[in-house]
């Protein structure tokens, strides 16, 4: 495992970055996961460690946005609480897999969101979902399989939550909103399993976690200031980034 002041400096601008695309969008942890990596983490241990920034960072995105009178809280029922137990089954399962594996899963995972995310998911769920009443119990079974997969690996998550959000007829503040509140109460469950587990380096964490919480500062005043299609606009922008983080890994 690397450490000293470049890789806390490296790990600190990341967060950064990861923490504002998090909060408008999704995908932080695609840039975040694989660094800690590089730097000499276990996959699980990488995986473990990012929580806490993903943490931190939604803690402070939530209050931001509660501040502006944003937050649903009632989505706590319909949102978290599903997905929070599907992240205790994904957390599970994460600390159960080899090393290999994990990794060859993560591979996997990695391209199969960001094709996802390319086929414009939240571009066609709101189109045909504007002033319609949500279907409550398939966003339940949505939500608590956005939780599997969160609490299995995160990276990527914000986009799924962000679609079925849509499906809730919320706009992509409101969505938002949802997302980092949905996201910090089931990360808060996996993050403990992985500390249980020993799969948490907490130096490199905190220091991550310093840059994505002010990251998501930037992040929730940028959503709220810019509005809907400003955030679709960027959610574009960071799929197509994506893709091509990809393509270049490959």
């Amino acid at each position: 495992m690397v450490t000293g002041p470049l890789v806390y400096l490296l790990l600190f601008a990341a967060g950064l970055v990861a923490g504002t695309l998090n909060v408008i969008a999704g995908g932080g942890s695609f840039l975040t996961l694989p660094l800690l990596i590089f730097l000499g983490l276990p996959p699980t241990v990488a995986n473990g460690t990012n929580r806490v920034g993903i943490f931190l960072q939604n803690m402070g995105a939530v209050w931001a946005f509660s501040r502006h009178g944003v937050v649903d809280w009632r989505a706590v029922l319909w949102a978290a609480t599903p997905a929070t137990l599907g992240a205790a089954v994904g957390t599970w399962a994460a600390l159960h897999v080899g090393e290999d594996t994990f990794r060859d899963v993560l591979a996997c995972l990695m391209i199969g969101v960001t094709l996802y995310t390319l086929w414009d998911p939240l571009g066609k769920v709101r189109r045909g979902n504007v002033g319609r009443a949500p279907n409550l119990p398939g966003l339940v079974l949505g939500f608590f399989v956005v939780g599997v997969y969160g609490g299995f690996v995160q990276a990527g998550v914000g986009f799924l939550i962000l679609a079925a959000t849509t499906l809730a007829g919320l706009d992509l503040v409101r969505g938002n909103a949802v997302k980092v509140l949905s996201i910090l109460i089931y990360t808060g469950v996996s993050l403990v399993m992985f500390a249980a587990g020993g799969k948490v380096a907490w130096g490199h964490g905190l220091v991550l976690a310093a840059g994505t919480v002010l990251g998501s500062q930037l992040g929730v005043h940028l959503t709220v200031l810019k509005g809907h299609a400003w955030v679709r606009g960027v959610v574009t922008v960071a799929v197509i980034g994506l893709a091509v983080k990809l393509l270049l890994m490959g």
